[in-house]
Formats: C-alpha cells, sequence, structure tokens
C-alpha cells in the first residue's frame, strides 16, 4: 500500500502537472512571438528603407518545447495557458535581443568631370576654347544597418530564473520529459530510428587524403557527446544543427561561415546529387520540425555517414528510414 503510493508520488512529482492542452497552447503561444519576431526581421529593410546595405548577425529562433514545458513546471507548478502569458512575455524578451544599430561610412568614388581651356594665337590673336574630361575623386556617405539577433537559448536563460530546488526539478522533468513523451512526438530529438555508432566511429582512410577535410573532422570530432541546444552555436552554450557546422565550418579554416539556419547555410550552396557527394559536403534534410525549407543540416564524411548535432552530437547513418523519409539534398558551397 505505501509502497505503490510512493511510486505514485514520485511520478507525479516528475510529471507536467498542467493539462495537456495548457502546456500544448502555452508552448504555441511562444512559438507565435518567436513567429512574430523573424517575421519583423524579414522585414527590416521595408520597415527601416533607404540603407544602402543591410547587413545580418542573426542567430537561429527556436526553441525546445520540453525545455520550455520543464520551466514552466518547476517555476510554477500548475499553470493555465490564460495564466503564463506574463512569463512567456518576460521569458521570451530575456531570450531574444535585437538591435538595430546604423553605421555612416565615408566612401570615395571617381566621377568624371568636363572642363574647358582657352587659348590664343599669339599670330592672330584669335582665342579658342576646347571641352576636356577630367576624373575627381568624390566623397559621399554610404549608410548600413546592422541587424544583431541575438538567442541566448532557453537553457542559459532559465538557469539564471530558478532557485536551486527548482533547477533540479527542471533537470529531472526535462530528462524525463515530464512523463508525457507523447507532446511533441514528432519533433526532431535525436531519435532517427537507427543504431548509431554515436562517436566511436572512424572514417575511412580514403577520405583523409584531403587536407580541408581533415581540418573539418578533427574539429567536428572535438564536440563529440556536446548536447542538442535549440540555437546554440559555440562550445560554451553547445549547439543546434546550424550552430554546429557554422562553427566547424569557420574554426577548421576551411570555409567563413558566419552564424545562420539550415535553410541559410542552403542558400550558399550549389546542390549535389547523390551520386556527387563527397566527404565534407553539407547534407540537408527537410520536415524534421515544422519550418520551410531545410530544417537540418550534417557534414557528410562518406560511405553513407555524416557527423552532426543530434543529441548528442555524434556520428549516424544518414541511410536509416529517418533519414531518407526527410532527405532534402546534399549542397557544397559556392
Amino acid at each position: 500500500m505505501h509502497l505503490g503510493t510512493g511510486m505514485m508520488n514520485a511520478v507525479v512529482g516528475t510529471s507536467y502537472t498542467s493539462e495537456d492542452e495548457d502546456i500544448l497552447g502555452a508552448d504555441e503561444d511562444y512559438t507565435a512571438l518567436e513567429d512574430a519576431l523573424r517575421r519583423e526581421v524579414a522585414n527590416i529593410e521595408s520597415t527601416h528603407p533607404g540603407y544602402d546595405e543591410y547587413r545580418y548577425h542573426v542567430d537561429e529562433l527556436g526553441h525546445n518545447p520540453y525545455e520550455l514545458a520543464s520551466y514552466l513546471t518547476a517555476k510554477l507548478r500548475h499553470y493555465t495557458r490564460e495564466n503564463v502569458q506574463g512569463e512567456l512575455r518576460s521569458l521570451f524578451e530575456v531570450q531574444y535581443r535585437l538591435t538595430l544599430t546604423e553605421e555612416v561610412e565615408t566612401r570615395y568614388r571617381t566621377e568624371t568631370r568636363t572642363g574647358t581651356s582657352t587659348s590664343t594665337d599669339p599670330e592672330t590673336g584669335e582665342t579658342t576654347t576646347e571641352e576636356y574630361e577630367y576624373e575627381v575623386e568624390v566623397a559621399y556617405e554610404y549608410y548600413i544597418l546592422h541587424v544583431r539577433l541575438e538567442n541566448r537559448t532557453l537553457p542559459a536563460v532559465v538557469a539564471s530564473r530558478l532557485d536551486t530546488e527548482q533547477k533540479k526539478l527542471y533537470d529531472v522533468l526535462l530528462e524525463l520529459k515530464g512523463n508525457k513523451p507523447y507532446l511533441w512526438d514528432g519533433i526532431y530529438s535525436g531519435n532517427d530510428g537507427g543504431n548509431d555508432p554515436g562517436s566511436d566511429y572512424t572514417v575511412p582512410g580514403e577520405a583523409l587524403s584531403d587536407p580541408a577535410f581533415v581540418a573539418l573532422i578533427t574539429e567536428a570530432e572535438k564536440y563529440l557527446g556536446f548536447p542538442y541546444v535549440w540555437g546554440g552555436s559555440s562550445p560554451g552554450t553547445s549547439f543546434d544543427c546550424s550552430g554546429f557546422v557554422c562553427w566547424v565550418y569557420t574554426h577548421s579554416g576551411v570555409h567563413n561561415l558566419p552564424r545562420t539556419t539550415a535553410n541559410g547555410i542552403l542558400s550558399q550552396c550549389a546542390r549535389v546529387s547523390k551520386a556527387d557527394a563527397r566527404p565534407g559536403d553539407l547534407i540537408f534534410f527537410q520536415g524534421t520540425y515544422n519550418t520551410s525549407g531545410a530544417s537540418h543540416v550534417g557534414i557528410y564524411v562518406g560511405d553513407g555517414m555524416m557527423i552532426h548535432c543530434g543529441d548528442p552530437i555524434k556520428y549516424a547513418s544518414i541511410n536509416t528510414s529517418y533519414w531518407q523519409q526527410h532527405y532534402l539534398t546534399f549542397g557544397r558551397f559556392n
């Protein structure tokens, strides 16, 4: 009798206590805030016209819904969609920061101008005027708008908003998915249905004849086992899929790739067929979560394998039914 009660209390203590519709609704509302911010960034050039150039330094928007639900439960214990709106807004404003900074450069352009010269014939006294062209360097102001969107990521933000006991509860809830793994069972969480080698994989020797690929893999393997963190883009925060790829390509010296989304990376690539794919190319997937275009990216290492930021960062076969179902294309930087 007492044993059964204790087990029941243990389950309740590690479960999301709110109704499913409230948990899902709160997450939808947080996603709506992210979507609105995404639209704001996309429309910057129409809402702030008149600049010669727009430079974007934009982190990926997104969150792990289990992290949000675990935080809200640890913080509030029980919540409804209606009474959690203030907490969602407060959390959102800490997680994301959009700043617009104007920069004015003095630049120079070459302009062709027309002048006249007058000469007098010493014998006849006749005066003639001739036109000629000459070039001058003219200074002008060049206006740049820097658009910077920072995503501090939910794990970094919630750590500062929970006390010690709440943080312990948060960690347990997140690990167990609040005993409600069915809530977002379609979201990409690293479970691709295969028996991945994880970090126990050796890249085929023939691929290592390319120095650029060696540099790429040497950098990538430093982070094997790092967890997947939505919006993460450095070893300090850990990574999401695109943050991992951007970091590895840039810090290996193979290709300078400023932080962008999986779809943003694809836009910089030429598409490559499966038959022509080679180690060091990128492989893109779609539909791993609800977004348009490429939703996930990994680094192809040959022999049907990739290294990617799953959960955790690991080697994985691209030939499982999961990845084949979501396959979009291979890509190579232009």
